[in-house]
């Protein structure tokens, strides 16, 4: 309370009005994969396909940048997001644990080249690593003497040249120049961070610095026909899995509180064999498990490739047997025009997201994303017919299908919940999640307030009011809003024992829509004419 001590005219703000619930944002996505480059093991926003590109794509010699790395599908899906409608994602680069870094990014495997010391040509002064992980011509190494007068002894010059990409590098050392000095020779490692041709590591012999320099002479990193092993970083089940200290892979999505969506198409990457079964299935538990963890966001698993309508049946009653709501499932493959402009298959979970985005964006959380023509998607991997759907649909495996006249659609709308049907559809598992954060972050002024009936009456009406909005933009099912929920916050669920705890309690019921699944018309005959 104020002071009135001495005579005069005080003015008071008082809050006597409501305090509106801000519905929350429901189209954000988190990808968690295999990239050429970028920030690693942490999530990073990304709102559009060229801040992608930027950011995690490669750098060529002719100064484009590459966002897609052999094997692996993140890049596409991503796009495949953005495509069909995504506005905002997470994306989190995995750093495989034996992964090779430079600085703070580390790049698929490239060809290497060690040069011998200038002491002995059994040690290794440096070792040099193409950039691109396959380089089409032959990278030229030259090693020669310190340009002008009076260099430090161990200053050499380095000229690189690979095509028509040249690049010279005079007077480098192994050393570091003296802290406050201005000129001498610059330190090889910082200055080749520049070089659009090769990576270089600096090995850690002994010896005095013009011992460790490299024997003068022309090397060359030779290129292969053939895309050597190991363009595809080796991933295990732990790095897409991560760890939350570390904000790495899945757990360090936690960090990401507006994500809604979480997909993992690298899990598949090289056609579903850079892990076996047993890995695949613990990543795809791990990402079901974040999302009930979280409770706000809903995991879009991809089915392994090549699976006919009854090996996937069987993948997933048998193999698989996930049983949750907040998990669904897209069958089969699609089919994605590749980097060569030649068809490539990837999986569906990126694609999928971009459709829950614009499904928001355009009708809202509430209506079924299903029934929605798939962008960019040349065909299926696999045809679906009616009767196979019939098979899969009750075991909660949305199928992509293609319709004469229609294109490719999304023909589901279904979770993983096997055991509790009141969470069998999608949309009403994403309204929940809509409406429970919406009130818990449009609440929080509530804390430590006095709990009181004047605090409830407050409560229900702010409640009442952002479901009031709902109701009539169709998010829930009943011809007045009283049909549609109702808000309970009074006495009787709040006695003096539950306050006595520091409790309050709120009872929020919501009947929401759900979709038409199976249109029925019946038709029957009837006498025509007079009678």
């Amino acid at each position: 309370m104020p002071e009135y001590l001495t005579p005069g005219v005080y003015i008071e703000e008082i809050s006597t009005g409501p305090r509106p619930i801000e519905g929350v944002g429901t189209a954000c996505a988190a990808f968690v994969g295999l990239a050429p480059d970028g920030p690693a093991n942490k999530p990073v926003l990304v709102t559009n396909w060229t801040q992608y590109v930027n950011t995690f794509g490669r750098e060529e010699p002719n100064g484009r940048r590459d966002p897609h790395l052999p094997g692996a599908y993140l890049s596409h899906s991503v796009y495949g997001y953005f495509l069909n409608g995504g506005g905002r994602c997470y994306v989190t680069r995995v750093l495989p644990q034996n992964g090779h870094v430079n600085g703070s990014a580390a790049r698929p495997s490239g060809l290497t080249l060690a040069l011998p010391t200038r002491a002995s040509k059994a040690l290794n002064s440096l070792t040099f690593r193409s950039r691109e992980a396959a380089p089409s011509q032959d990278i030229e190494i030259e090693v020669g003497p310190a340009v002008g007068e009076n260099q430090p002894e161990g200053t050499f010059t380095l000229k690189i040249k690979s095509g028509g990409v040249e690049e010279s590098y005079e007077n480098v050392a192994l050393g570091r120049r003296p802290r406050g000095a201005t000129d001498g020779p610059r330190n090889v490692t910082e200055t080749l961070q520049a070089s659009k041709l090769v990576i270089l590591v600096e090995e850690q012999t002994q010896g005095t610095l013009a011992e460790r320099m490299p024997e003068p002479g022309l090397y060359f990193i030779r290129h292969q026909d053939t895309k050597p092993e190991g363009a595809l970083p080796p991933v295990k089940a732990s790095d897409l899995k991560g760890d939350i200290t570390r904000r790495s892979g899945l757990e360090g999505l936690e960090i990401a509180e507006d994500v809604t969506m979480v997909c993992c198409p690298d899990l598949m990457a090289n056609g579903g064999t850079a892990l076996d079964k047993e890995a695949i299935k613990a990543v795809q538990l791990a990402m079901i498990a974040h999302c009930e963890n979280m409770g706000d966001r809903v995991a879009i698993i991809d089915p392994p490739p090549n699976l006919t309508p009854q090996q996937v049946s069987d993948w997933r009653m048998k193999e698989a047997g996930y049983d949750s709501k907040y998990a669904t499932l897209y069958y089969p493959w699609i089919q994605v025009t590749g980097p060569d402009n030649k068809p490539l298959s990837i999986p569906p979970s990126g694609h999928m997201a971009g459709i829950w985005a614009r499904n928001d964006s355009e009708r809202g959380v509430h209506k079924a994303p299903a029934n929605e023509v798939i962008r960019g998607v040349l065909d299926p991997d696999a045809p679906v017919t009616k009767g196979e759907q019939d098979i899969l649909n009750p075991q909660g495996i949305n199928c992509i299908r293609s319709f004469s006249g229609r294109g490719v659609r999304v023909w589901g709308a279904r979770t993983l919940s096997s055991t509790d049907p009141a969470w069998k559809y999608i949309n009403v598992r994403r309204l929940f999640n809509y409406v429970e954060k919406s009130i818990e972050m449009g609440t929080q002024w509530v804390v430590f307030e006095p709990n009181s009936p004047d605090l409830w009456a407050r409560v229900k009406r702010d409640v009442s009011a952002f479901l009031n909005v709902a109701w009539r933009e169709g998010m829930l099912f009943g011809n007045s809003a009283a049909e549609a929920f109702y808000v309970k916050c009074d006495a009787e669920n709040n006695p003096a024992e539950t306050r006595d705890l520091g409790r309050l309690y709120i009872d929020v019921g919501l009947a929401p829509v759900k979709p038409a699944e199976f249109v029925v018309f019946r038709l029957s005959q009837m006498a025509g004419g007079g009678a």
